[in-house]
C-alpha cells in the first residue's frame, strides 16, 4: 500500500516554484515551450563587423539579454552604451589592465581589438530548497532565499563566470545556492526535527557566517572573498518529508487539544445541566411569586377601581352642581350687565339731546352774530364810501388849474386814438396868448363840438 503524501510539502513546494517562476528575468519566461537560444556576444559583434565592413555605417541593437547594450557606429568606430545599472568591463589586446570598468561607464569600442563583459548591477535573489537529513535520520525540507549585490566588480569579474549571454547571474547563483544548501545540511544534521521545526535562528546564523565568509572573505581583510556582498539570509519554512512521522510530531499536541476540548465540552455540559436546572428551579419561583404578585396586583386594582368610581362619581356630582352655580351666576352677570346697558343707553340719549340743543343755541347765536357782523359791515362800507366821495370832492376842490390843465393833456393821447378818422379839415382859431382855465374848457368844447358834427359824415 503506497504512503499517503504530505499535502502541506506539495503545497509548499509548489508555492516556491511559483516564486522561481515569478522571480525569473522576463526575457528568459516562454509561454509554451522553450525559446531559441540567442547568439553568443562574440557571434554578435563579428556579425555586426562584417555588416559594417560591407555596407558602411550602421547602427544597430544587439540581441536583448538581461542587460539592454547599445552599439552605435560602424567597424572599429563603434561606442558601446551601457545601462547606468549594469557593471562593464572594457579590455583591448595588450592591455594588462582594463581601459573601463565599473557602474554604467560607456565607451569607445573597436571590434578587432576590444573587448568588454556586462553585468547587472541589480540586487540578486537566491532561492533554497534544501532536502535535509536531520540528527533523528529524518527528512526535513528547507526552505529559504539569500540576496546578494556585486559590491567590487573588479574582483568580482575575475573570480567568477559572467560568460552566459542569456543569464550572467545564472552559474554564480548556482555555486551560491549549492554552498547555502551544504550549509543548510550541514547545520541541519546535527538538530533534532523539533528544533529544526521551531527554532530557525541556528540555522541563519551558521548559513549567513558561512555565506559571507566566501563571498566576502570575512575575517580575512577580503583578500579571499568574490566582490560580492550578502544582503540578507532568511528561512521560510521547514517541513517534515515523512506524511506519517508529521502527523506523529502533531498527535502530541492534538491529542492534548482534544483532551482539553473534551474536558471542556464536559464542563460545559455539567455546567448548562447545572445552569438549566438552576434556571428550571427559578423559572418555577419566578412563576409562583409572579401568581401570588398577580393577585395582589388583582385585589389593588379592585380597590383602586372602586376608589376610582366613587371619586369618580363625586367628582361628577359636584361638576354637575358647580355648572348650576356657574350658569345661574352667569344669568345674573347678563341681566346685570343688560340693565347697565340699558342705564347707559337712557344716560347717551340725554346726553345727546342735550347737546343737540347746546348745538342748536350755538347755531342761532352764530347766526346772530353773523347777521350783525354783516350790518355792521354794511354800515361801515357806507361810511367809507361817503368818506371817499367826500375826500374825491375835496380833492377836486383843492385841485389847481395846472393840476387839470395836466390831467387833460395827458389824456389826449387816448382821446385822439378812439377819435373817428376826419374827412375835412376845419380851422379854428383861438385868439389870445393867454387863456384862464374858462376860457380853455371853452376851446376844448368848440373842438368836441366840431368832432361831433363831422363824426356823422
Amino acid at each position: 500500500m503506497a504512503a499517503k503524501s504530505n499535502s502541506y510539502l506539495d503545497q509548499v513546494v509548489a508555492q516556491q516554484a511559483e516564486l522561481e517562476e515569478d522571480l525569473r528575468p522576463s526575457f528568459m519566461r516562454s509561454d509554451s515551450g522553450s525559446a531559441p537560444a540567442a547568439p553568443s556576444a562574440s557571434r554578435q559583434r563579428s556579425a555586426l563587423a562584417k555588416r559594417a565592413g560591407r555596407s558602411g555605417p550602421v547602427r544597430e541593437h544587439a540581441p536583448q539579454g538581461p542587460v539592454e547594450v547599445r552599439t552605435s557606429g560602424w567597424w572599429r568606430w563603434q561606442t558601446v552604451l551601457v545601462p547606468p545599472n549594469a557593471f562593464v568591463v572594457h579590455t583591448r589586446r595588450g592591455a594588462p589592465e582594463p581601459l573601463h570598468i565599473g557602474l554604467g561607464v560607456s565607451f569607445r569600442f573597436d571590434p578587432t581589438t576590444d573587448s568588454f563583459l556586462v553585468v547587472p548591477g541589480a540586487i540578486q535573489t537566491i532561492l533554497i530548497n534544501a532536502y535535509c537529513i536531520c540528527s533523528e535520520l529524518q527528512g526535513v525540507l528547507v526552505q529559504g532565499y539569500v540576496q546578494w549585490i556585486i559590491d567590487d566588480f573588479a574582483t568580482a569579474y575575475r573570480k567568477l563566470d559572467f560568460s552566459d549571454p542569456e543569464d550572467p547571474m545564472r552559474l554564480v547563483n548556482v555555486q551560491l545556492r549549492e554552498q547555502a544548501e551544504a550549509a543548510i545540511k550541514d547545520k541541519v544534521s546535527t538538530m533534532a526535527v523539533r528544533d529544526v521545526l521551531s527554532d530557525k535562528q541556528p540555522i541563519i546564523e551558521e548559513l549567513t557566517a558561512r555565506l559571507r565568509t566566501v563571498a566576502e572573505g570575512a575575517g580575512d581583510g577580503g583578500a579571499r572573498g568574490l566582490g560580492l556582498s550578502i544582503v540578507t539570509v532568511q528561512i521560510k519554512e521547514a517541513v517534515v518529508s515523512s506524511n506519517t512521522l508529521w502527523e506523529n510530531l502533531q498527535k502530541p499536541y492534538r491529542s492534548e487539544q482534544n483532551r482539553v476540548a473534551r474536558l471542556a465540552e464536559l464542563d460545559a455540559q455539567e455546567a448548562v445541566s447545572t445552569r438549566e436546572a438552576a434556571a428550571g428551579r427559578a423559572a418555577e419561583q419566578r412563576r409562583i411569586e409572579d401568581e401570588r404578585e398577580l393577585a395582589e396586583l388583582r385585589a389593588r386594582n379592585d380597590a383602586a377601581r372602586f376608589d376610582r368610581e366613587t371619586a369618580e362619581r363625586l367628582r361628577r356630582t359636584a361638576a354637575e352642581h358647580d355648572v348650576d352655580r356657574e350658569v345661574a351666576d352667569l344669568a345674573q352677570q347678563t341681566a346685570l350687565h343688560a340693565l347697565r346697558l340699558e342705564r347707559d343707553q337712557h344716560a347717551e340719549q340725554l346726553e345727546n339731546a342735550r347737546l343737540q340743543g347746546e348745538l342748536a343755541r350755538l347755531r342761532q347765536e352764530a347766526e346772530l352774530a353773523l347777521a350783525q357782523a354783516k350790518t355792521r359791515a354794511a354800515h361801515e362800507a357806507s361810511l367809507l364810501a361817503l368818506d371817499r366821495e367826500r375826500v374825491g370832492i375835496d380833492n377836486a376842490n383843492s385841485r389847481s388849474a395846472a393840476t387839470v390843465q395836466a390831467q387833460l393833456i395827458e389824456t389826449l393821447p387816448a382821446i385822439v386814438d378812439n377819435l373817428p378818422a376826419p374827412t375835412e379839415l376845419r380851422s379854428v382859431q383861438i385868439g389870445g396868448d393867454t387863456l384862464g382855465l374858462a376860457g380853455l374848457v371853452a376851446q376844448l368844447s368848440e373842438i368836441m363840438t366840431a368832432i361831433r358834427a363831422t363824426g356823422p359824415s
